[in-house]
């Protein structure tokens, strides 16, 4: 089986680990050679897809195209392609239009009587402020007063692209959807913890949520699949405030983070069902959501006697990252980790029987970072 995944930053990270998981043959296409997936694949292409090149070349004997970046021309020319070629890929046009925008994804979950948060100016301080296009945490501001908002707009002067709501307290969860020709299959729930700039910087398998609000949330997952009729895959995101569920966004792609912990958890590789119902043509593979264990998914940055925990953007910006097995503890983690480095980062990824366990074996593996960081400075001095 031979795939291509096209972008390799941190979605092409997420959509590489899975595919080698399913021992799937991965090319990687970026026009940048030092993306952080890059040493992850089998063969790098190093192209513009919006040049003229030999398509016919790169997507040689490719059976499965897992678009990863959020370019939107390229993504309209792999699309054509694919369809052309009649090779499967991720992607639904419609559904990635509606999640794409903040605002069109607000006016659809309204439509549904799904509730969201209060738009500004018809709820209390403090605010939060989103670009309607951006993802994740990117350009995300939150206000706490009238002074600042006016500050705000006074400087930014357009504010018709941007999403102004009420900030929620509260914990954030995600699902996974999957559908095909009408039919869809949910995932696993997962927690979201954020840094101070509202980036994930941890993900938590399975949520500790209770088995009611587990159903009202698949509940609003699958009422927003309908509606957008969906092919492929999008994840929605929610806060629970004051015991109401909230919908905060959905992205119709691969997502990342969130898909490496679910397979951790529960052992089910969302690309492998993807691939499932593409190529038998809608039927679904029978699978249950079985959470035999647990697991931790967290981004930490390493500088000398300091460790931080971060958001995910942390990984996007130090060039090529590899995958480790048993990283100091760690069952893997995806690293730029070297011996001579004095500042690195890794995602980890720790699982165990239960909450507790995790909990436990992370804290060691900070520990032997800890001791191995200073065992290391003192070599090299």
């Amino acid at each position: 089986m031979r795939v291509a995944v096209v972008g390799g930053r941190l979605q092409g990270v997420e959509a590489v680990y899975l595919s080698k998981k399913a021992n799937w043959e991965v090319i990687l296409v970026d026009k940048d050679s030092n993306a952080p997936a890059v040493p992850l694949c089998d063969y790098f292409y190093e192209v513009d897809l919006l040049k003229k090149i030999d398509f016919e070349k790169i997507f040689k004997d490719v059976q499965f195209i897992i678009p990863a970046m959020e370019n939107q021309e390229v993504l309209n020319v792999l699309d054509k392609y694919a369809l052309e070629r009649k090779i499967p890929i991720i992607y639904d046009a419609k559904a990635y239009a509606i999640s794409s925008s903040k605002i069109m994804s607000n006016k659809l979950f309204t439509g549904l009587y799904i509730p969201v948060p209060k738009i500004w100016p018809y709820c209390d301080f403090p605010l939060i402020i989103k670009p309607s296009g951006a993802s994740g945490s990117e350009g995300v501001r939150k206000i706490e007063d009238k002074l600042q908002l006016n500050k705000f707009i006074k400087e930014h002067k357009a504010i018709d692209n941007l999403v102004i709501q009420e900030f929620l307290e509260g914990p954030s969860y995600s699902l996974e959807v999957i559908g095909f020709n009408g039919r869809y299959r949910i995932l696993q729930v997962t927690e979201l913890e954020m840094d101070e700039i509202y980036d994930c910087k941890r993900v938590l398998a399975p949520a500790k949520l209770s088995r009611d609000k587990v159903k009202e949330f698949e509940r609003i997952s699958i009422k927003i699949a309908k509606k957008l009729n969906l092919t492929g895959i999008f994840d929605v995101e929610v806060i629970l405030n004051n015991g109401e569920m909230k919908a905060l966004e959905i992205d119709a792609r691969l997502p990342s983070q969130t898909p490496t912990a679910v397979y951790n958890s529960t052992g089910i590789n969302l690309l492998e069902c993807l691939w499932y119902i593409y190529s038998k043509n809608s039927k679904f593979n029978s699978f249950e959501i079985n959470e035999n264990r647990s697991t931790l998914y967290e981004h930490i940055k390493v500088k000398e006697n300091v460790i931080e925990v971060c958001g995910e953007h942390i990984m996007g910006k130090v060039g090529h990252l590899k995958l480790y097995e048993d990283f100091f503890g760690a069952d893997e983690a995806i690293s730029n980790y070297a011996y001579d480095k004095e500042e690195w980062v890794a995602t980890l990824i720790i699982n165990g029987k239960d909450r507790e366990e995790v909990w436990d074996k992370t804290c060691q593996v900070i520990d032997n970072i800890k001791n191995r960081n200073l065992e290391e400075r003192r070599c090299i001095q």
